[in-house]
């Protein structure tokens, strides 16, 4: 007990010296090359930052960029790329001087946005599920947050990229602060247009995956009551034992679950990808996306290859968690392919007569990429770049899909 208390205290000790030392470096001049990243909460190098850092290089290259990792994601910080741990000395330095912040979730420790500094918010998807101060209306999801430092958080941002017109209205009613909407698109999707049949057929060569196979991404989202064990609405083994051999399954897990989904070792044609660093990559190796509530499958829409909501429990998500349309309605624009709500209804769509691949479907997943798309034409991260460092101001996309994707796996089958 004596040596904990002795821990606790060191610690503390360290903190108040750490913000001692922050606000000396407050006094500092802002670095006006020197930009600061963040993804999913320290979790690496990823998303739509990633995509923003990656075209900045070639486009400002005078620009010096950071990532802000948590102590246990340092490993997965790729070779070259400059980084500090979350609440470091050196975290510390490089926010009290940065001119630019750049995040799709938010910067840890509770730091002071100074004057001059210019702080994107890229979000990491678009809304299906309730958020920010809508979640008020559902307790269960809302459990432990705090809306008081959520509009403490928003009121620093300068911009807030939206991904469709859908996405900049709800961000405008529930994180409200005066900051700029950007219809720009997502940075992170460009790779889905600009990506070749030899990258495809490359990753799927880097998975294990055999020439020939038919791969299907299955990805659910996180529930808020199953922060631990990973346990996916869907028996994988009777899914690949009724469908047939040509089926491979990749499996994506949420990153609240881990790098892993736990799964046995020995499943057949099942390939766990959830410490897979880039989920592009596993979208453009696939040729059906399989999920219920994830924001990827807005994402995937681009691609224009199937899309199947598989939600056995929609009626209680949507009554516990919230949403802002039925995805199950079949209304176009709100629902993108097939849907089943049982492991009887998705064997069947996959197993009988290609329901999952079907003219219906391709009709609703094409008005669901016209409504959720309609920016994203492989050139989002320049966009971005140029407005965020070079404070050009080009015209919004049209209303539109952008050009069809280059990535189709037609050839490839």
């Amino acid at each position: 007990m004596v040596r904990e208390l002795a821990v606790r205290g060191k610690k503390s000790a360290r903190a108040r010296i750490l913000r001692l030392l922050y606000r000396v470096d407050l006094h500092r001049p802002l670095d006006p090359d020197l930009v600061v990243h963040g993804a999913y909460w320290n979790r690496g190098v990823a998303c739509n930052p990633a995509a923003i850092h990656a075209k900045a290089l070639e486009l400002v290259p005078r620009l010096r960029h950071v990532w802000v990792v948590g102590g246990r994601h340092v490993g997965r910080v790729p070779g070259g790329v400059e980084h500090v741990v979350a609440g470091s000395r050196a975290y510390w330095r490089v926010m009290a001087t940065a001119t630019y912040l750049v995040n799709n979730s938010s910067f840890p420790g509770g730091f002071s946005k100074r004057d001059g500094q210019v702080y994107l918010q890229t979000h990491h998807g678009t809304p299906l599920k309730s958020m920010g101060l809508d979640q008020r209306r559902y307790p269960a999801s809302a459990r432990g947050m705090d809306f008081g430092k959520i509009l403490a958080h928003v009121g620093q941002w300068d911009f807030s990229l939206a991904a469709n017109p859908h996405a900049a209205e709800v961000w405008e009613r529930v994180y409200p602060a005066a900051y700029e909407h950007l219809h720009l698109g997502q940075p992170r999707n460009d790779r889905y247009f600009t990506s070749t049949p030899d990258d495809v057929a490359a990753i799927r060569a880097s998975l294990g995956i055999a020439p020939g196979s038919r791969v299907l991404l299955y990805a659910p989202t996180h529930r808020d009551e199953g922060a631990g064990h990973f346990s996916p609405p869907l028996d994988l083994e009777r899914f690949l034992r009724e469908t047939g051999d040509e089926y491979v399954l990749l499996v994506r897990a949420h990153y609240f679950h881990g790098t892993s989904a736990g799964l046995a070792k020995t499943r057949p044609r099942v390939v766990d990808v959830t410490g897979h660093p880039r989920v592009e990559d596993l979208c453009l190796a696939s040729d059906a996306l399989i999920t219920d509530y994830s924001s990827l499958l807005f994402d995937y829409a681009c691609l224009d290859r199937p899309i199947v909501v598989h939600a056995p429990d929609w009626e209680a998500y949507r009554t516990t968690r919230g949403t802002y349309f039925d995805l199950l309605s079949g209304r176009p624009g709100d629902t993108p392919g097939a849907v089943s709500t049982c492991d009887d209804e998705l064997i069947g769509l996959f197993r009988d007569g290609g329901g999952w691949d079907s003219d219906a479907s391709a009709g609703l997943r094409e008005a669901f990429r016209a409504r959720f798309c309609p920016y994203d034409d492989g050139h989002a991260a320049e966009r971005v770049v140029r407005r965020l460092f070079l404070d050009e101001r080009s015209p919004r996309n049209g209303s539109g899909p952008g050009p069809g994707p280059v990535t189709r796996m037609d050839g490839l089958r």
